[in-house]
């Protein structure tokens, strides 16, 4: 991220709540340059505001989770599949019984290559740089945009409806919304999940992973993203770390951590 810079202080800080001081230097963030946030920090302020202070403000990071190569490769391929009837103009059979075709917007590349900025939006009055990589795009007869993502899984169900613990999921979708409207683009409040759950009861693997594929709609709702916004950043203005989050694991694991020790 861009917005790791810092000054430095000669304050003694207590770091991590462990009884640990950085006697010399402690660090404060200012930020010198044009800040940048991934929709993935902004949903890191809503499950914690504790880590993701201490990610933003003083570049302690939450431990990185495993890749997941196998849902890269599902979205990979679901994208070649769909590019396929973007550059025919046709529906890809998942999408029979709406009213949506894949989207030939000028700038689809561009907003699925999260890595190259994905969607981004300025926000003038934080001087900030909010992004996020969206996995397509479909739009209607009536030239309204439609979100979508991909998601891959395996069970012993296939998933044909969002989970109840998928909020993350949720508010990923919304922040999409929230950035393409930014863009100025029409978009729908209905988003779309392209949902591929692996087959676990098949007899053999013979080389062959079977999925069993559900479009999952979703009534997205982004009118909180402005509020968390301001609210994120009127967190870092301030200089104590906040408390002990007792709903976040990592948070929960350092205090853990901190009584045995």
């Amino acid at each position: 991220m861009v917005v790791d810079k810092f000054n430095k202080s000669t304050s003694n800080k207590k770091i991590l709540g462990m009884g640990k001081y950085l006697t010399k230097q402690a660090y404060i963030f200012t930020k010198k340059e044009t800040m940048k946030l991934s929709r993935s920090k902004i949903d890191l302020f809503v499950e914690c505001p504790r880590c993701f202070y201490l990610d933003i403000k003083m570049n302690i990071k939450r431990p990185p989770g495993f890749p997941f190569s196998l849902n890269n490769a599902v979205d990979h391929l679901l994208k070649k599949e769909f590019d396929f009837h973007r550059a025919k103009g046709t529906q890809h059979p998942i999408q029979s019984g709406i009213d949506a075709i894949p989207a030939q917007h000028p700038l689809i590349d561009q907003w699925r290559n999260s890595l190259g900025g994905g969607v981004s939006y300025y926000d003038v009055a934080h001087d900030c740089t909010l992004y996020g990589g969206i996995d397509d795009l479909w739009v209607s007869s009536e030239g309204k945009y439609h979100v979508v993502d991909y998601k891959a899984t395996a069970k012993d169900i296939a998933v044909s409806e969002l989970p109840d613990w998928a909020n993350g999921y949720r508010r990923q979708m919304e922040i999409y919304q929230w950035l393409l409207r930014k863009n100025g683009l029409n978009v729908s409040n209905t988003a779309y999940f392209v949902y591929c759950t692996g087959d676990k009861k098949r007899s053999d693997f013979n080389n062959t992973l079977h999925f069993e594929t559900h479009l999952i709609p979703y009534l997205g709702d982004d009118s909180w993203v402005d509020v968390t916004i301001s609210r994120l950043f009127e967190l870092l203005s301030k200089e104590t770390i906040p408390e002990h989050n007792p709903n976040c694991p990592h948070c929960n694991f350092v205090k853990k951590q901190k009584e045995i020790l």
